[in-house]
């Protein structure tokens, strides 16, 4: 009975710490919130907040503005990844390559990328090149994204395949896999266990600099957070929110990323 005490003793009192911890960080959290508004005479409306997210109408549910927006986001989020990852790695594989001229390319565009910020390159791809060839918002939005977040990508790409011995390219070869067939099936799901920590960086920064695309008219969540704090004059609420909402993608990306890493290390049985 003592041993089952002291087991159940052990197990909660990190549990209960932590809850302790988190409880702490809250109130005083809200202390300093609840003391600044005070101090600016500030009346909190959180009540507003929920038309906002969503609306009741003929028996039926519907997105309202902040919803819409985190759509628009979720949209330019996905497709950006999946050029951000196709860039990335041509771009770590022109790096490696024998060519000359391929990794020239590869380098010049990473440095390119790498020391100017996105903000300006939004601005040459949206006022500059969009209009040259006949880009639409949305399109210059995710070739934004994708360029500034495949430079990285490359060099994480680059790191995972450089970490490989040299024994696993030669084995594919001695297999008589074609270099497509051992990238596809030796090669990559080897590198990708490595580099998936790096790859869910970059997949939260991706999201997170999508709300840059605000500054091109696109109405995604940072937008239409921006125009209710003009329509209501509530910053605070409707920020808190969005920044909240936010929260929520990247914790979600994060977890997923666990748990898949979790799979993909977990020894068959």
């Amino acid at each position: 009975m003592k041993t089952y005490i002291a087991t159940t003793v052990r197990i909660l009192k990190p549990v209960i710490s932590g809850i302790l911890q988190i409880a702490v960080i809250v109130f005083a959290i809200y202390w300093l919130l609840q003391s600044g508004a005070d101090a600016m005479n500030y009346r909190w409306q959180w009540y507003r907040i929920p038309q906002y997210l969503w609306f009741f109408e003929d028996g039926e549910w519907f997105p309202a503005e902040l919803l819409e927006g985190l759509l628009v986001t979720l949209k330019i989020s996905a497709v950006s990844l999946i050029f951000t990852l196709i860039i990335g790695l041509v771009t770590a594989l022109l790096r490696l390559s024998d060519s000359i001229i391929g990794r020239g390319i590869a380098r010049s565009y990473i440095e390119l990328i790498r020391n100017t910020p996105l903000l300006v390159q939004i601005y040459l791809l949206y006022f500059v090149f969009g209009p040259v060839l006949g880009l639409e918002r949305f399109t210059t939005a995710v070739l934004a994204l994708s360029l500034f977040q495949g430079a990285y990508t490359a060099e994480i790409f680059r790191a995972g395949l450089t970490s490989l011995s040299r024994g696993q390219f030669e084995a594919s070869q001695s297999l008589g896999l074609s270099n497509t067939d051992s990238y596809r099936f030796v090669i990559l799901p080897q590198v990708i266990r490595r580099i998936l920590p790096p790859l869910t960086n970059e997949t939260v920064s991706l999201v997170k600099n999508s709300s840059i695309v605000s500054v091109m008219a696109i109405f995604d969540l940072t937008t239409e957070g921006r125009n209710i704090v003009a329509d209501t004059a509530m910053p605070f609420e409707v920020w808190f929110t969005v920044a909240a909402i936010y929260l929520c993608i990247t914790l979600v990306l994060s977890g997923f990323a666990a748990w898949l890493g979790h799979k993909l290390n977990a020894p068959s049985q």
